[in-house]
């Protein structure tokens, strides 16, 4: 028995049953289980979806981020949109005992759609609405439940202090849950690291039903989530993190050069100069095909997007001694506070420019839903001139709708941090992190392979230029091109192909972290952590 009131007072959880694993059951016997769990603290009929439920495909549908899954014929048996702690525990345990796997859901940006798509029979515990954020402005911390997204954490601080922010990502609409069990990097990376190197407790619910925090799971588990992905290790339902120093004025700009404006020599100081700049500047450069001056022609257009933590007076001298290259003016800049800096990068998403309009964080809902396939590549070196040169040739395909290649700059803290501190081991002796992305609106499987095999095109092309042994990956942007499991026991050997591109070194810690929670692989998707042990995985005579 344990009470962990931090963030749900008076939750108190005792488990009486032995779990045993059992073949599938009809989707009717798992609800029933459900309706006699006896340890419902609310209610749990009106959040139980089954497939005959008129509401069904709005509840589903509601989330999901990436459209290529939106038709998709692997959907779950049943979705429950917890409200309780008790909900989740009561589907943990009738998941097991009726041959159920478990998809956790938070925000619905899962890349390959593991968080609400599944090959064989599955629930999705959907936690949209266990999403209260508690601050403690005085210690500088806050309680963010795990169906909150980073939006409704950004706005909320803002809302009670102009002085403080996080450390998190830049699309308001990513659920907290999943962002910062990967890693979660964003604009205040270079300065203060990643959500995850900013957390300092956490409730997670573990395959026997028991609720957890930070002493009771222990540092091992504590370590895992921060970066390894939650969902191979339990159901987390909150984070305690660890708010950080904004000053009251940050600037900001977003300039564009073509090839016409000598863009590839500007290209090549960036990727000398981004991860050495001070550690308060964030300069981020997007590549896309764009139309060029030329009329009826295109060109290929980098956009410089930048956030530096201070004023205008500051930063452009920084900039003019770093990267003169790049002929910043004091027009091109405009200086906000650090929750307008977060409407200004978010500018894309949310379909406003209006620095001020800082209520458009919490529409859960983004203006431009699109079908998208990403990927990831790490690099140690800059990419020579004729490497360049036969990536504008891919940029320059006029079968995709639209391909783009967002740079981020390591460097700053990311330098100082032990690549073994948290699961995320890619840290020092990188100068950039690439992510690759295709996104369309065209409906149809040929268009969707059309795209999807374009960024494997770029990505092949790329391979030379990026990180080797092994070609790192970030799995907050998952790609299941690089390895999947089985369905059933599934060997460290295999396993490695993917978990060391995401985790380097620290994949072996987390294999035996998940043998030691989760010694049956209860928790498992296409990409999940396995476990040491064949005789060990859940079930694997009948899912």
């Amino acid at each position: 028995m344990m009470c962990l009131s931090s963030c749900f007072t008076g939750v108190v959880i005792v488990l009486l049953f032995s779990f045993s694993s059992s073949s599938l059951d009809t989707p009717e016997k798992f609800v029933q289980c459900l309706y006699n769990y006896p340890h419902i603290t609310n209610p749990i009929s009106n959040v139980v979806y089954t497939q005959t439920n008129s509401s069904y495909s709005s509840v589903l549908n509601v989330s999901i981020q990436n459209h290529r899954f939106f038709n998709s014929s692997s959907k779950p048996q049943v979705i429950v949109t917890a409200l309780h702690v008790s909900h989740i525990q009561a589907t943990i345990f009738c998941s097991q005992r009726h041959g159920l796997q478990i998809r956790t859901r938070s925000g619905g940006h899962d890349y390959e759609g593991l968080s609400y798509v599944a090959e064989v029979p599955s629930v999705i515990v959907d936690l949209l609405y266990l999403r209260k954020i508690t601050l403690d402005i005085e210690n500088r911390s806050a309680w963010v439940q795990a169906g909150a997204t980073i939006g409704e954490l950004y706005y909320t601080i803002s809302q009670k202090t102009k002085t403080l922010g996080f450390p998190a990502g830049v699309c308001s609409t990513v659920g907290t849950g999943g962002h910062f069990s990967g890693g979660g990097y964003g604009f205040l990376m270079r300065k203060y690291g990643l959500a995850s190197d900013n957390i300092i407790d956490a409730h997670i619910i573990d395959v026997n039903g028991n609720l957890l925090d930070r002493n009771t799971m222990g540092e091992d588990l504590f370590w895992a989530i921060r970066g390894g992905g939650g969902a191979s290790f339990g159901v987390i339902v909150a984070w305690k993190i660890k708010l950080v120093p904004v000053p009251p004025t940050v600037t900001v700009f977003n300039v564009s050069r073509t090839l016409e404006e000598n863009e590839t020599d500007i290209i090549q100081k960036w990727q000398l100069v981004a991860n050495k700049l001070d550690k308060r500047i964030f300069l981020r450069m997007d590549l896309a095909r764009a139309n060029s001056s030329e009329h009826g022609k295109q060109t290929i257009q980098a956009n410089f997007v930048s956030v530096f933590l201070g004023g205008v007076e500051e930063f452009i001298p920084l900039m003019r001694k770093s990267f003169p290259e790049l002929g910043l003016d004091k027009k091109d800049c405009t200086e906000t506070s650090w929750i307008g800096s977060v409407v200004f990068m978010n500018a894309g998403f949310i379909g406003s420019r209006d620095l001020e309009a800082t209520e458009v964080l919490v529409n859960r809902t983004r203006t431009r839903v699109k079908n998208f396939k990403g990927k990831s590549d790490y690099v140690s070196k800059p990419i020579p001139v004729d490497g360049l040169r036969g990536l504008w040739r891919l940029l320059y395909d006029d079968g995709i709708e639209y391909g783009q290649l967002q740079f981020a700059p390591y460097g700053g803290i990311m330098d100082e941090i032990s690549e073994s501190q948290t699961p995320f081991s890619h840290r020092s002796g990188y100068i950039f992190h690439i992510h690759y992305i295709a996104t369309w609106l065209e409906e149809g499987d040929e268009t969707a392979q059309r795209h999807m095999n374009w960024t494997r095109r770029v990505y092949k092309y790329m391979e030379p230029y990026v990180s080797k042994s092994p070609r790192a990956a970030y799995v907050n942007y998952r790609d299941l091109d690089i390895g999947v499991n089985n369905n059933g026991y599934t060997s460290y050997d295999q396993a490695s192909i993917w978990g060391v591109k995401y985790f380097g070194s620290n994949f072996r810690r987390l294999v035996e972290v998940k043998t030691k929670v989760d010694p049956h692989n209860f928790f498992r998707n296409e990409q999940s952590i396995p476990t040491l042990s064949k005789e060990g995985n859940y079930n694997q005579e009948t899912i």
